[in-house]
């Protein structure tokens, strides 16, 4: 099965709506594929998309390839780069402000909202909330200035979106944001933390060592530099025993992480990673047991995952994510997002 992080996705009533990640981030918007759950509740969006006489006959068939709705694809994209935007200092893919996606994600929302009314029912979020989020702890204000015409526009529309809507005090919200930018100048945004250094410790009293690479469905998007092989660990001796270390280079944002270490697939120590200078780092002392097994094996047997370590988690490879990179990277300027086009002026501003 393809792994999500391969595939763009809006979650109707009743159905699911795919696309193919390379045409999404290319800037095509060529075909999109509906599968149905349930019949009835996608009829009237169906619809009112497709058309009746279309819409019976994938209603029998339960799926679909049909020409791609280019609102749907713009959603379907924005969703996507908010929770596998792959971002990396040293891939050079940079960090895209959650602000401006969740400011850029509302507006798409409500274009869908207009022509397939129903289609979002119990969506994964309203546009209402999308803007809360965006504007909460003046986060849009504070993210706006490299592409303050743009929010502005943005704004706008949503303020009309939200005063056809009856919602007063989100269209008078949206109203007021767009004012307050209208004299913005631009200017340079930094982002919440660099990328990690080394602290070049010592390699003296090492029972075992080890590098790893961070699983991205097992973490939180946008916290952490997307790239392979930034979490180093050792196994120290220390006084009670032994004491496992672990650090993961490249932070953008706090959270709340544990890096959990097994010995042939069995855990057996866990450690709290706090954030600091540019990176999260936590270390544990080990038990009687874990310590003889520190001593005694070789350190490829032992193996270290950062993040949810349930079962139920379908994790990435290292192939997934470095086909994601690829596309990324070679995504062409004209089909950048509002987020993107923000991060790039920012980081021009700083040369």
């Amino acid at each position: 099965m393809t792994h999500p992080v391969h595939t763009p996705v809006v979650a109707a009533d009743g159905g699911l709506i795919r696309f193919t990640l390379a045409d999404l981030l290319a800037g095509r918007t060529t075909s999109m594929r509906l599968e149905l759950s349930d019949a009835g509740a996608a009829e009237p969006w169906l619809t009112r998309l497709i058309g009746a006489e279309t819409s019976l006959t994938v209603l029998g068939r339960g799926q679909a390839d049909l020409p791609a709705v280019p609102e749907l694809g713009r959603l379907a994209l924005l969703l996507w780069l908010r929770r596998w935007w792959p971002a990396s200092p040293s891939l050079g893919v940079l960090s895209l402000d959650p602000a401006l996606l969740d400011l850029e994600t509302a507006v798409a929302t409500a274009d869908v909202e207009d022509f397939a009314e129903g289609l979002l029912d119990g969506f994964e979020a309203s546009p209402a909330e999308l803007f809360d989020t965006a504007i909460a702890d003046g986060a849009l204000l504070a993210a706006a200035t490299p592409v303050a015409e743009e929010v502005r526009g943005l704004c706008a529309r949503l303020a009309a979106w939200f005063d056809d809507q009856d919602d007063v005090v989100r269209a008078e919200a949206a109203a007021e944001v767009s004012a307050r930018l209208e004299n913005a100048a631009p200017g340079r945004r930094a982002y919440a933390l660099a990328a990690g250094t080394d602290p070049g410790s010592s390699s003296e009293g090492v029972l075992a060592s080890g590098r790893a690479s961070v699983d991205w469905a097992r973490v939180p998007p946008g916290v952490l530099d997307a790239a392979e092989d930034t979490v180093t660990w050792r196994i120290v001796a220390a006084t009670t025993g032994a004491r496992l270390e672990v650090e993961v280079a490249g932070a953008f944002a706090d959270a709340t992480f544990t890096a959990v270490a097994a010995h042939d697939g069995e855990p057996f120590a866990q450690v709290s990673l706090a954030l600091g200078a540019g990176r999260f780092a936590g270390a544990a002392d080990l038990g009687e047991v874990a310590s003889r097994l520190a001593a005694d094996v070789h350190s490829g047997r032992i193996t270290l995952l950062v993040g949810v370590a349930g079962e139920g988690v379908a994790g990435t490879t290292p192939e997934d994510r470095a086909q994601v990179v690829a596309l990324v990277r070679a995504r062409p300027p004209e089909a950048r997002t509002l987020a993107e086009r923000a991060a790039a002026v920012s980081d021009e501003e700083e040369f």
